[in-house]
């Protein structure tokens, strides 16, 4: 592990950048971006497409440490290259940004009012390829939909086994249990959900350390016991579904909390724009997520 990019990612001030939309989020996300489906004519072309958007936000100006902690990666964006490096390499070396990878193959079909992680075979193989890409970290993603206790245990049975295979393998696991903000019974959720992972939290050893990425909590400094843990390196909050300016609303409401936000960080960015036009949305959308999760 590098212990530069440890202390930068538990100490830092600033937020943690989400690239990471895959195959089945990517049209949407480009789409937000003003690329249509009809640009594309198979999934090559629409990688092709959603790299060079993410290259456009990394390699803009605002992007940088002074404001960003850390990005978190597609596979295939870790396997390109940016401005000649690969992109782990690019971010780390030329931005000072630490680089995460998503390793989760997507969500299973909702059971017990929770959706598991998708099997996920060949891990190690990936984990292996990420810390020869220089990745610091990874991330993996289920969601609750509804306040089942049997349901929100496995969720997280299953994130902290994951997240023991990634520890093994020298990286640092975002566990991310995603609460549906539109869940009718979303505080009930949280309540069990905390519960869990703090009675895994708890039976870590101490040379084993993870990250937290969780919906922004009904209650405000609903989630301090998790970022005081000992055992936590940092917690980070997903945008969810809300515009920006509502994240960082509801986001400065909770000390100690720092943004991940995907669509919330690309709100507003156009592929008709000039650099000059991209690069004043970047920057804006950088500072204000950032003294969001500075508040």
């Amino acid at each position: 592990m590098n212990q530069e990019q440890f202390e930068l990612v538990k100490n830092g001030k600033g937020f943690i950048a989400a690239l990471d939309q895959s195959g089945g989020s990517t049209p949407k996300a480009l789409a937000q971006y003003g690329v249509s489906e009809d640009s594309y004519s198979n999934e090559d072309e629409m990688y092709d497409l959603i790299h060079e958007m993410r290259t456009r936000v990394m390699t803009a100006p605002a992007f940088n440490s002074e404001s960003i902690i850390g990005a978190i990666l597609f596979e295939q964006t870790m396997d390109r290259k940016v401005e000649g490096k690969y992109t782990p390499d690019y971010l780390w070396e030329e931005k000072g940004v630490v680089p995460f990878l998503k390793v989760d193959k997507g969500l299973a079909d909702e059971e017990n009012g929770v959706q598991l992680m998708k099997p996920n075979p060949g891990l190690d193989e990936l984990l292996k390829r990420a810390n020869e890409r220089n990745v610091f970290g990874t991330k993996m993603r289920s969601v609750v939909n509804k306040a089942n206790a049997d349901g929100i245990k496995k969720v997280v049975e299953q994130q902290f086994e994951v997240a023991d295979q990634i520890l093994s393998a020298g990286l640092v696991p975002i566990i991310e249990p995603e609460v549906n903000i539109h869940s009718e019974d979303k505080a009930e959720s949280e309540e069990i959900l905390k519960k869990e992972i703090l009675n895994h939290l708890d039976n870590l050893s101490e040379d084993k350390n993870v990250m937290l990425k969780l919906s922004i909590p009904t209650v405000d400094n609903f989630y301090k016991e998790l970022i005081e843990h000992p055992r936590v390196v940092r917690v980070v909050a997903l945008s969810g579904g809300y515009s920006r300016d509502e994240a960082n609303l509801k986001l400065t409401a909770n000390e100690g909390l720092i943004a991940s936000f995907s669509r919330g960080l690309s709100e507003g960015l156009n592929a008709s724009q000039s650099d000059e036009e991209f690069n004043k949305m970047i920057q804006e959308s950088v500072k204000t997520i950032y003294l969001a999760s500075i508040t």
